[in-house]
């Protein structure tokens, strides 16, 4: 048996209509698996990271503030250790 050019073209357009209601399923899933899923985990990925960087933004002055601070007591203490040793 062999199928005609006409043939074909029904056998395809039938699955076209049948395969359209899957199409449409399949593309509510991934609606629904971004509006559901990934969004959300996108939003909180977000906010992790923007109150992270404005946590970081508010230490740096302090961070270095500490900095100055440490080259100040290291140039003091080899102050003193340098009047220590020449203490007889």
């Amino acid at each position: 048996m062999s199928l005609t050019n006409e043939d074909l073209l029904t056998i395809s357009n039938l699955m076209d209509i049948k395969m359209k209601p899957i199409k449409e399923e399949m593309k509510m899933i991934r609606v629904n698996l971004l509006v559901n899923n990934i969004i959300p985990r996108l939003s909180t990925i977000e906010s992790f990271y923007l109150s992270t960087l404005d946590r970081n933004a508010a230490n740096a002055d302090i961070i270095k503030s500490q900095q100055a601070d440490v080259e100040i007591l290291k140039k003091v203490v080899a102050e003193h250790s340098e009047k220590l040793h020449k203490i007889p």
